[in-house]
């Protein structure tokens, strides 16, 4: 059965839109439309986008994705978008208030114009000083006002979206889940998330651009590029990380595939594992999903047990903002 979020029908895959605005070079609008109409065509109708992302205009991503869909208003009703917000860019944290989500989602449709109906809007990570009741049923009022179609939620552990599912429908979960990044399987997200019957997204499913193959040292990046600042790709990290990358090249290369259709074919595999289980990978590239066999998966499963990846997702402040169980709504105590 295909899936559907909102009624409408939903590729195997989806696709990222971030890597077109969020680095030091944008991608020029004949390139990034050309992508994305090759994506929707193929069957990737899960769009994925940001408030913040944008340099040095963080809005960037919404003006791009707001010119897309004005060039090609065929393509509005055939895509599901969700866009991350609640983030206050002052400081760079989450903020989950009943007055800055709707603020945020203000802004998002403002710049989308009307184009594009802002289908989910999720908060990008969770704000651990308000009650994610509080912020659930905020959203939830903007769901009936007609602003926004559905909530997704980011970063979440399984208590929080059981206790979100409780004040409202979530639509969606949106987790960096890989073949690097497997905390979400661990925590119990992918489980939970089956158990309730919601759809888990899948960002970064590539490693950022890590598992694909081609990316061999850090000279291969330029100089300006974030990634660099991530522990993962730190000197004494990335020779160690880099095992995993050339086991599954592999393991690739004997299948007759490429290490990028490998690592999207493991995560759709999780749909044969976990009963009810839904997960969309959203890579920033087209990416085929080649259908993996019980063997193959378990080979790659020994893969990850045997090589431990070094290093935090992200850079130190960034990385505790991670799996933040939020404070609980005073009812809880009454």
């Amino acid at each position: 059965m295909q899936l559907e979020i909102l009624g409408n029908p939903i590729g195997p895959v989806g696709f990222g839109l971030m890597g077109f605005t969020w680095r030091p070079t944008l991608t020029p609008d004949d390139q990034a439309f050309a992508t994305m109409k090759r994506a929707i065509e193929h069957g990737a109708t899960f769009f994925n986008g940001g408030e913040f992302y944008g340099m040095p205009v963080p809005t960037l991503n919404l003006d791009l994705i707001n010119r897309f869909f004005t060039k090609y208003p065929e393509y509005a009703d055939k895509v599901v978008l969700s866009i991350k917000g609640g983030v206050d860019l002052k400081i760079f944290a989450p903020n989950g208030s009943p007055e800055f989500v709707r603020e945020s989602v203000e802004n998002i449709i403002k710049h989308l114009g009307t184009a594009k109906k802002l289908d989910l809007f999720e908060c990008a990570r969770v704000d651990r000083n308000v009650p994610i009741e509080t912020t659930v049923a905020a959203l939830g009022e903007l769901v009936k006002e007609g602003l926004i179609g559905g909530i997704s939620l980011s970063e979440v552990k399984p208590e929080t979206i059981r206790r979100a599912a409780a004040v409202h429908k979530i639509s969606a979960v949106e987790i960096e889940y890989s073949l690097w990044s497997t905390e979400a399987r661990d925590l119990g997200v992918l489980s939970t998330s089956a158990e309730l019957g919601i759809p888990v997204i899948a960002y970064s499913p590539l490693g950022r651009g890590f598992l694909t193959g081609q990316i061999r040292s850090r000279k291969d990046f330029n100089e300006d590029d974030y990634r660099l600042h991530f522990e993962r790709y730190s000197e004494e990290n990335f020779a160690v990380n880099l095992q995993l990358v050339d086991e599954i090249t592999k393991l690739a290369q004997k299948k007759g595939i490429k290490p990028s259709q490998l690592a999207i074919s493991w995560i759709k595999k999780h749909e044969d594992v976990i009963p009810g289980l839904h997960i969309i990978p959203i890579p920033g590239n087209l990416a085929l999903v080649e259908p993996l066999t019980d063997d193959e998966f378990a080979e790659i499963g020994a893969i990850l047990d045997k090589i431990e990846i070094k290093g935090g997702r992200y850079f130190k402040h960034h990385e505790n903002l991670l799996w933040v169980e939020c404070s609980y709504a005073r009812l809880t105590f009454a």
